[in-house]
This record gives C-alpha cells, structure tokens and sequence, in this order.
C-alpha cells in the first residue's frame, strides 16, 4: 500500500488562483458591467423628470421694542429646539396642508392621482396586495396622501431655520407649493395670534368691572374702620396718637434736662454764698444786668479810692464816705445775687411741676397708643387687601388698554419670517443621468466579480491542502516499504519495564493496514504510542522533550501529548521553544499569550491555557511577551511547573535545542526526559544524548514520529487527535 488518505483532509484557500479567475473571466465581467450600465442609462433617460423647490422659514421674534408690550411673556419656549420641532409638525399639519391644496386647486392636477387612476404596473401591485387601492380612500385624502409624498419639512440642525422642501414633475409648481405653504403658516401664526388677543380681551373686560367693585368695596372698609377706631393720621401717614406720644416724650426729655441743670446752677450759687465765696465766676450772676452795673460802680468807688488815697488820708471824711459806698455796693450784690438763686430755685420747682404734667400725660397717651397699635393690625390687613385689589386692578386695566389697541389696528406680528423664497428651478433632481451610469457601471463591476470569486471559490478550484508543521503527518502519508525486520532495541520495552513479562511493543500502524511495514530502527529509540504508553505506565507527572535537530522534532511532543490526551488523561504541553514549534500546530496562531505572558506577570492561568484545535490536549504557547524580559523572572518557571502538574496528570514540556544544564528548573518528582529523533544518522541526537545521560538524566528516551499514523479522525467539526 502505497499511502493512507485521511478524509478530513485541512484545505486552505489559493489566493492566487482565486484571483487569477478574474483575469480569466474579464470579458464576461466588462460586458455584463457596460450592459447594466447601458441599460440604467437608458432607463433614466427615458424617466420622469422631477423637480425640486425648498422655502426656508426663521423662527423668531418679530416683536419691535417700540411696541413691545410692557409685560411681555416670555418666548423662550418657541425659540428653543423643542418648540422649533414642534413648529416643523404645525407646518406639515394637515390644516396648512389642505388649505394650500384648495388654494392651488392640486385635485385638478394629474400628479396627486385625485381622480385614483394608476398604472398597470401599480394595478398589479393593487391585485397583488402589495399596495392599497386608491379608489377606497376619498379625492381629498388621496390628493394629501400624494401631497405628504412629495412634501418634506425638517430644521436645519443647530439652527432656528426651517426648510419646506417640494417635488414636483412641474417646476413652477415645485417653487409655488413650498411659497404657498410658508405664506400659509405665516397667516396662521397672524391669526392665531389675533384669536388669542381678542379672546385675551373679552376675559379683561368682566374681570376688570368685577375688580372696579372689589376695589371700592376694600378702600370702603378701610376708611370705615379708620372712623370707628379713631385711627388719624398724622404726618408722615402715622398714627397721630404714635405721633403725639413721640413728641410728648421730646418734651419731658427736654424738661427734665432744663430742671436738671437750674437745680445744678442753684446748689452750685447756694454753696458759694453759704461760703463767702466769689460769685463773678457764676454764669446766672454774670448774667444779671443789675449785678453788671453794681459791680461798674463797685470798679468806679475802688478808683475813686485810689486816687484820693494819693492826696488824702484814710480818715479824711471823703475817702470814708467812699468807703461807706463801697460797703453798700458789696451788700447790694449779694442781696441781687440771693434774689438770682430764689429766681433759680423758683424756675426748677416750675419744672418739676412740668414733669410730673407731662409724665401724666405721657402714660395716658401710652395706653392709647397700645390701643392704637392693636387697631393698627387690622387696618394694615384691610390695607392690604385694598392695596392688592388695587394693584391687579391697574395690571388688568393696561394689559386690556394693550390689547384692546392692538385688536383696533390688527398688529400682531407672528413669531416667524420667511428669508428665503423658492424659485423655479432649472434643473431636475431626478434622475441624475451620470452618477446613476456610473454608480450601476461600479455596482455590477464590484457584484459579478464578487460573483466570480465565490463560484471559484465553491467549485473547489481555488483550495489547496493546508500546509502542516514540519515533522508531523501530512493528509495522505505515502509509508516507504521496508523489509520486515526485528528491531534490536537497546532498552527494555515498555511490558518489560511495567509488568516484568515478555511481551511485543504495539506496531503503531497496524490497525490501519496489515501489510504497511514499519521502518527500521538501529538506535533504540521507541515510536509515539510507546512513548504514550510508558508516561502512562509510569505514572510520570512530567516529560521534558528536547529537540536537537531544531523544529522539525517538536512534533514528537506534540503526538505524544496527544496521545496521552486520547487515553483519557488531563495532559497540558507547554512550548518553550523560540519559534513556537510546539504549539503553532496545535492552535494554528501565534499571537495568543502564553507561558512569556505568565513569567512577565502580564496573564494569568486562565489567559495562557488554551484548547488544543484537533484533540482534547490542553496548550501553553510561547506567548507575545518579550523573550529576554520573560527569562529575567526564570526563577518563577519551577513554581508555575509545579501548579501545573497539581492541575493535570501530564505536563509535557516541549524545550527545544536543550542541555542538561537547561533542564535542572523543569524537573521536579516523576520526571522522564525524552529526546526527539528525526534522522538516525545525525550526529546531534547521539550527542544530545550522550550530555544528558551524563548530566545526571540516565533513563533518557529516544522518541521519533516517523512511521506514526494518527487514528482517523472523527466527523468534521469534531475533534481529532491528528
């Protein structure tokens, strides 16, 4: 037999062959392209024009600040994005709409289909159910149904502008529908405005004669209750009984200050008489003018003295008459001087008098003062109400005068204004000749190549087999024939090591075909399933696998964990190669994250495990994280080996070009290594060997996958071991 055919054989798409079936099929392509072409040329060609108009309304204030009213209602709310849109829906309306219908007389117009005539294309959507029958409806309401068709009303975003756009296959009409619309939302808005005013007006007018009432009546009940209270006025439109009681309060404070100071001059002449002293010094005694011309004669007696005294002596009868004078002169002060204190005391006594009047007085007008504030109270609150009725009564009566003035000569502009009127346009809309060509020509191009490439695809031309790893057995494996002969194996088979018995190593390939023939081994080395076997026997928890002869040996790890994954064991292989040797052909990627990920802290076990793609073997890739970062936390790989190994029955451990140095971090309790052989005849398995026998691993196994047939696989889409 010459080789096995797999089944499930991997395809993968030839690119080049896929592409090369454009070029092959060009002149199909253009054709069928520059046909369809042609004929959206034709058809636009052939139809309807149709024309386009738009009319552009601002909404805003028109009021003037000259006759703006002076309590002007806030109209924010119309200026504002809601009330913009909502202007947008009055537009539209069907009011405004059916009124500019009647106007223009549209029913009378082929275009709005008023007399419910169709075509026979659009009869045969009306038997086929796919549109309605326009005779069932009304003319009016199939000529608005037409209408809203063509009609499109929208705000420009981020403005206070709206746009009545119209289509219509008449361009005079396209331009009169739109104008004929805003003028038509303009005088709705005019006469809105009217009807609320006059309606304003005619609720003023009874409300206003009601509050005419009620403001007499509070102002009655005001001055009634001012009479029976006896609650005057004074100035300032304050109580006059407050009033009197402030002002009688000035008074008493002033008298009491008046008596205050007579009695103080009084004790202070009193003390000076009573002592002999000087009383020039006493204000009340300078004051006197009778003391002021006794003291003068005093001064003039004391000259007279003095001159005579000069010629005369003190005996001489002229001098002790002048002296006598003298004597009378000082009696006469002093007797004026006690004549000012009996004036003084007399003038405090009159105070003190006053005092006690005005304190009578004062608790009398106290008492009524209180009176008068408890009154108050009530007078303020009838106030009030006057005061309030008053005040709305002056409100009503100018908004009525503003109303009333504003009815009288019609001027309330509405809050809109048309900018920008529709004119006739010159060209039509539809159909745009060239750009409809060209975007068919680009369409049918981009399909029927689209086309072409999925009929190469599907009729299998444009597959090709997948290219599979190196080393490991492609989709049809052609097995060289040999000559049956023993192999001498170097060390005991795997029942001679587990069960002391003699018995025969499993041949690989035998269940697949009796006379396939497996190659010759010289140098020991044991196939794939006897190396599945013996991890197994041995309950080993770990397998280190090194590949001298480069890549091409990873597969040896790879159907060996695969192996053990089918017999029903938890196993996980971990590719610590450079090139992901390993586990490329397990995931079909590289770019998953992986055991440099999990050293450089940037992953966790649960981001690195992946699933094998063709069996139930779990994966750690090489991962995407730097290399030379990864192998600066190294120190960590014996901890992550040994939660590995607690978490499966075999971590298979894929080391690629390692010595026995390179091995001393992966080995923990039941460790088996093993070494991956390609080629018998290489010079770096023997070597490899050799090293790590020497280096401590004695019980080294030799692996190699040639003459190694994967079972055939399952059905497609399920897992296979292959």
């Amino acid at each position: 037999m010459a080789g096995v055919q797999n089944q499930n054989q991997d395809l993968d798409i030839d690119i080049a062959a896929l592409f090369a079936s454009l070029v092959r099929n060009w002149v199909r392509i253009v054709i069928v392209a520059f046909a369809a072409a042609g004929l959206a040329f034709l058809l636009s060609s052939v139809a309807t024009r149709h024309y386009q108009a738009e009319t552009r309304i601002l909404i805003e204030t028109r009021e003037s600040i000259f006759t703006r009213p002076e309590q002007q209602n806030d109209d924010t709310a119309i200026l504002d994005e809601q009330g913009v849109t909502s202007q947008v829906e009055v537009i539209s309306s069907t009011d405004i709409l059916t009124r500019v219908a009647r106007e223009l007389d549209l029913a009378a117009i082929a275009e709005f289909e008023a007399d419910g005539s169709v075509s026979i294309l659009e009869r045969l959507m009306i038997i086929a159910g796919m549109r309605g029958d326009p005779i069932e409806l009304p003319p009016e309401e199939r000529v608005l149904k037409v209408f809203r068709e063509k009609l499109n009303v929208y705000r420009v975003e981020g403005s206070r502008v709206i746009v009545v756009e119209f289509s219509s296959e008449d361009p005079r009409l396209a331009a009169k529908v739109p104008n004929a619309i805003a003028d038509a939302y303009i005088a709705l808005q005019k006469s809105a405005k009217l009807q609320s005013n006059a309606d304003a007006t005619e609720w003023l007018e009874p409300e206003i004669a009601d509050l005419r009432a009620k403001v007499k009546e509070a102002e009655g009940r005001v001055a009634e209750f001012r009479a029976q209270s006896d609650l005057l006025l004074g100035n300032n439109n304050s109580m006059l009984a407050t009033q009197q009681l402030s002002e009688l309060s000035t008074e008493l404070s002033r008298v009491r200050a008046n008596r205050a100071s007579t009695e103080a001059n009084a004790a202070s002449m009193r003390e000076a008489l009573r002592n002999g002293a000087s009383i020039d010094a006493l204000p009340d005694v300078l004051s006197s003018t009778l003391i002021q011309r006794l003291r003068e004669n005093q001064v003039q007696l004391k000259a007279d003295i003095a001159d005579l005294s000069a010629t005369l002596l003190d005996n001489h009868p002229r001098i002790r008459a002048l002296r006598s004078q003298l004597a009378d002169l000082d009696r006469q002060i002093r007797s004026e001087a006690e004549k000012v204190l009996d004036g003084m005391e007399t003038e405090a006594e009159a105070a003190r008098l006053r005092e006690k009047e005005l304190v009578s007085a004062l608790n009398q007008l106290k008492a009524e003062s209180a009176r008068v504030g408890e009154q108050e109270v009530e007078l303020r609150a009838l106030e009030r109400e006057a005061a309030a009725q008053r005040e709305l009564l002056e409100s009503y009566l100018s908004r009525y005068r503003e109303a009333l003035s504003r009815k009288d000569r019609s001027y309330l502009p509405a809050d809109a204004r048309i900018f920008s009127r529709a004119i006739v346009p010159g060209e039509p809309y539809f159909p745009k000749i060239l750009p409809i060509t060209g975007a068919t020509l680009v369409a049918v191009l981009l399909l029927v190549a689209v086309g072409t490439l999925l009929s190469e695809l599907f009729s299998g031309r444009a597959m090709r087999p997948t290219r599979r790893f190196a080393g490991e057995p492609v989709q049809d494996v052609v097995m060289p024939q040999h000559t049956p002969i023993e192999p001498v194996p170097t060390e005991p088979t795997l029942s001679e090591d587990s069960s002391g018995q003699d018995e025969p190593q499993a041949d690989s390939v035998a269940d697949l075909d009796d006379a396939m023939q497996v190659p010759v081994f010289t140098k020991g080395q044991i196939g794939i399933e006897a190396a599945a076997e013996k991890l197994i026997a041995t309950g080993a928890a770990r397998a280190l696998f090194v590949s001298p002869e480069g890549d091409e040996g990873a597969a040896s790890a790879v159907m060996v964990a695969r192996e053990v994954a089918d017999a029903g064991l938890r196993t996980l292989l971990v590719d610590l190669t450079a090139t992901a040797a390993a586990s490329y052909p397990m995931l079909e990627t590289t770019r998953l994250p992986g055991i440099t990920d999990l050293l450089c802290s940037k992953a966790q076990f649960t981001d690195v495990i992946h699933p094998d793609h063709f069996s139930d073997c779990h994966v750690i890739p090489a991962g995407t994280a730097d290399p030379a970062l990864a192998m600066r936390a190294a120190d960590r790989l014996p901890i992550i080996m040994e939660s590995l190994t607690t978490a499966y029955d075999l971590v298979i451990v894929e080391c690629g070009p390692a010595d026995a140095s390179g091995l001393q971090r992966l080995v923990g309790s039941g460790t088996e290594v093993l070494v991956s052989v390609i080629e018998e005849n290489d010079d770096a398995v023997t070597t490899t060997a050799s090293e790590l026998r020497t280096g401590g691993f004695e019980n080294t196994m030799l692996v190699t996958p040639v003459g190694y047939v994967p079972p055939v696989g399952p059905l497609p889409g399920q897992k296979s071991a292959a």
